[in-house]
């Protein structure tokens, strides 16, 4: 994930920091420090930090789960809302996605009996409404943390892992495709129920958290789609095979007449055999122009750790490969030859496409 920094490895899983959190922790120090100086500031960003331990814990819950179904999570990206495990692929059969989707929650559960047993007590409700107030003691406040993640991440809804279990369990009857439909359906009117409550009450952080819903569950219900729509097909399928390709030997200024006459933004550079050697963006060519000038050579440029498939490998491991590489991925024929181009543009517009599609097709003909 962009805008991320590596803070280590553990059994094989990156965990990454993105930078936003680094702005809570500033803003948790701050405020906390107007209210009762440095130490109440360190008690503040010390609670965070704990906080986020769980939330660590709750995300290698997944991982655990995830790895004894031969799934491996390549990182796990710490955010201002919490933590994202990517997994590879989410296991094919439902009763292995309820197991990895509720292995979260779980952890979460047993930290919370052993701060349990930790008090000798639950402690009082009223904690759970003064977080962030040291008053109550930290372990209480991390007990009722625990529990709060848990009912959290247990809204039916995208992409909590409610939702994920909500279509565990309907896809035992309906079908990965249909039963994500219905899942995030009940997503987003669940986002849009407390997008409404957000706002009638002047709560920012509850419509933030509601657009973050709605958005998941449009994003996984897209997912499945492309998957189901990938079955049976093979990269060469899906490539775009018309486009401007650079050589090694290219210049800026050759990059910059391209994007100009054609509707391209990423240029595949190549080399003498056609095999590609990277490709060049429009943000890297706007950057080398300003820094380096018209005359600098597109190798220095480019992006060179470009993954490639075979033009008959199956759409779904290309699929897999764009996702780790977070970007095109080039199609290469049996010499290794550039032969097309993977991006999510392109497939975005073969999904939009066959949605048409099977819309017509369930749409019955008028009789007049």
């Amino acid at each position: 994930m962009s805008w991320s920094i590596p803070l280590g490895r553990i059994a094989g899983t990156e965990i990454r920091l993105h930078l936003t959190f680094l702005l809570l922790l500033a803003w948790i120090g701050a405020a906390h420090g107007m209210q009762g100086g440095m130490e109440a500031a360190v008690q503040g960003v010390v609670f965070i930090c704990l906080l986020f331990g769980c939330v660590v814990l709750h995300e290698f819950g997944h991982v655990a789960a995830a790895r004894r179904y031969g799934v491996r999570t390549p990182d796990i990206t710490l955010l201002p809302i919490g933590g994202v495990a990517r997994l590879e692929r989410m296991p094919e059969k439902p009763s292995e996605e309820l197991v990895v989707a509720l292995a979260g929650p779980a952890v979460n559960v047993v930290i919370a009996l052993l701060l349990f047993l930790a008090l000798g007590e639950v402690p009082a409700v009223a904690v759970m409404a003064g977080l962030q107030d040291p008053a109550h003691g930290l372990l209480a406040r991390l007990f009722w943390v625990n529990v709060t993640l848990t009912v959290f991440n247990l809204l039916p809804a995208f992409p909590m892992d409610g939702g994920r279990v909500l279509r565990a369990l309907l896809s035992m009857r309906l079908g990965a495709r249909r039963a994500t439909d219905l899942a995030a359906g009940i997503g987003q009117a669940l986002a849009f129920a407390l997008g409404l409550i957000g706002l009638l009450n002047g709560a920012p952080l509850v419509v933030f958290v509601a657009l973050f819903v709605w958005l998941g569950a449009q994003a996984e219900a897209q997912s499945v789609q492309m998957r189901e729509l990938s079955r049976g097909m093979r990269a060469e399928d899906a490539m775009i095979t018309r486009f401007e390709s650079l050589p090694v030997t290219a210049r800026i200024t050759d990059a910059a007449e391209l994007l100009i006459r054609t509707a391209q933004t990423d240029f595949p550079v190549v080399d003498g055999g056609g095999r590609l050697r990277g490709i060049l963006t429009r943000s890297d060519l706007v950057r080398a122009l300003q820094q380096n000038g018209p005359d600098s050579p597109v190798l220095e440029a480019m992006r060179r750790e470009v993954p490639v498939v075979a033009h008959r490998a199956p759409l779904e491991d290309a699929l897999r490969v764009m996702q780790e590489a977070a970007g095109p991925v080039g199609v290469v024929d049996a010499a290794g030859r550039l032969i097309g181009v993977l991006t999510h543009e392109n497939l975005g517009e073969m999904l939009m496409l066959e949605t048409a599609r099977a819309g017509a097709r369930a749409t019955p003909a008028r009789s007049w």
